[in-house]
């Protein structure tokens, strides 16, 4: 009977409230209608529309509360409870809906127990066999603080965000001695969805603060100036770190020039040329850098894409960057002396990899330093190349084209192609006696002498047939 009694008295309270409702309504209409009543001309018609516009129901953050809202009245329990219901989206969609959500939202996802359990994941491929679902939480995550500290000043939100990363060991540098581990490949596409419309300044000073929280720039000095190949796994460190998380989740030429260049800028001529072969340079079968590959024997077409595009890249829009032909010069001739000259075979499929102006400039700036006979047998090379890779021996006729009329003297010309004829004849013999000493077991070189002999006989035939047109 009491539960009775007690629903009996909810009812009639009801009803009660009901009724205290219909008559204030009232008292608003009849107030409202009299006023209206009372009102002539313009203020009549400014009446009625108001009168007929829809009653406003969502408030709007401009409009504001004087009193607390739904989540302060909430528990912060109850909140982190409905919060660990929505996904990295979700959440980050809701993060937008106000200040007073966003502040609320941030506070939940600087807790220890949502960094245990969001940030901090299985990269090993033991733990994870599919790397693309941890890439893809990591792209939602990048999007969730992207969006949540947007109000934050550049600064303190890149503090906040690496000193949560900062703590886990395999998103630093030489902490994780695991075998395929996918941190980095992970923590770039975080950094990429994070800083992407990003202006240039603020990429500055998120390399700056990536820098402070890694220690980059002085394990990279470490690497650098050590002798090439000694430091085997901080090398291959380096590499995976600034590839991965910097370099390669760029599609754009533009992105990758910047954190290419903010990389390579710090170190003298040199020391960049080591960072360049560290970054892109060849790899062994067992992962290690082939330092001393590209000096003893020809590498195959494949091997030396990767330091070709990187200086495409580099020097891709020079005028922007301070990129000088000089430097690029400059650069190219420490890169391919590094650790020794290269192989000639090796150095000219690098340039003709690397495209027509660099090939040029190389070989312009070489004959202009009085070094004919050494472009001569580079050109050789070239032209070696061109018939082994499949490339048209008219590219190798209009660079030597090039070349020839850059000398201002009939002298200098004639000189210039009796060095090229030369230069045949010497490589061949070179490669015939080479096979004449272990003529059984030198079969590459026997095959070299038969391709000499064919791109011989294709190149002479184009450039005969160019220069009787």
């Amino acid at each position: 009977m009491p539960h009775t009694r007690g629903l009996l008295g909810n009812s009639r309270r009801s009803a009660k409230c009901r009724r205290v409702d219909k008559v204030v309504s009232s008292l608003v209409t009849t107030t409202m209608g009299k006023r209206t009543c009372r009102s002539y001309g313009p203020q009549t018609q400014q009446a009625r529309l108001l009168k007929n516009q829809p009653v406003r129901t969502v408030m709007t953050r401009s409009h504001g509360t004087s009193g607390p809202s739904f989540f302060h009245r909430l528990p912060i329990e109850v909140l982190h409870m409905i919060l660990d219901r929505l996904s990295l989206l979700e959440i980050s969609v809701l993060s937008m809906v106000s200040k007073e959500i966003t502040k609320h939202i941030l506070d939940y996802i600087s807790s220890q127990k949502w960094r245990n359990k969001t940030i901090i994941q299985s990269f090993h491929p033991s733990a994870c066999p599919e790397q693309k679902p941890i890439v893809e939480h990591y792209r939602h995550l990048g999007l969730l603080y992207k969006r949540c500290t947007l109000l934050i000043p550049t600064k303190d939100r890149l503090k906040l965000i690496f000193s949560k990363f900062s703590q886990i060991p395999c998103f630093m540098l030489e902490q994780c001695l695991v075998p395929g581990c996918t941190a980095f490949v992970s923590f770039g596409v975080f950094l990429k969805t994070l800083i992407a419309g990003w202006d240039e300044l603020e990429s500055h000073r998120v390399f700056s603060c990536l820098c402070d929280f890694t220690n980059l720039m002085q394990k990279t000095e470490g690497i650098i100036t050590a002798k090439p190949g000694v430091k085997v796994h901080q090398e291959l460190q380096l590499r995976l770190f600034c590839r991965c998380v910097l370099l390669d989740p760029w599609v754009n030429q533009p992105e990758r020039q910047f954190w290419l260049t903010q990389l390579l800028k710090p170190w003298p001529m040199v020391s960049q040329a080591h960072l360049l072969f560290i970054l892109y340079g060849p790899l062994q079968p067992g992962g290690i850098l082939g330092w001393q590959d590209v000096v003893d024997r020809a590498l195959t077409p494949g091997s030396l894409w990767g330091l070709a595009q990187a200086i495409s890249i580099l020097f891709s829009k020079p005028e922007v960057k301070g990129w000088t032909t000089h430097l690029m010069f400059s650069i190219v001739m420490e890169l391919t002396a590094v650790p020794e000259p290269w192989h000639l075979e090796n150095l000219a499929r690098f340039l003709l990899l690397c495209g027509n102006n660099v090939s040029y400039t190389v070989l312009a700036s070489k004959a202009l330093f009085g070094h004919v006979a050494e472009v001569s047998r580079l050109i050789i090379y070239i032209i070696l190349v061109c018939e082994k890779d499949g490339y048209q021996m008219s590219w190798a006729v209009n660079i030597v084209q090039q070349i020839f009329k850059m000398f201002s003297t009939a002298t200098e010309r004639f000189f210039f192609i009796q060095h090229l004829e030369n230069s045949f004849s010497q490589i061949t013999r070179e490669t015939f006696e080479s096979i004449a000493e272990d003529w059984a077991e030198d079969r590459e070189s026997f095959q070299t002498l038969f391709v000499l002999l064919e791109c011989n006989a294709r190149f002479h035939t184009k450039f005969l047939h160019t220069l009787l047109k």
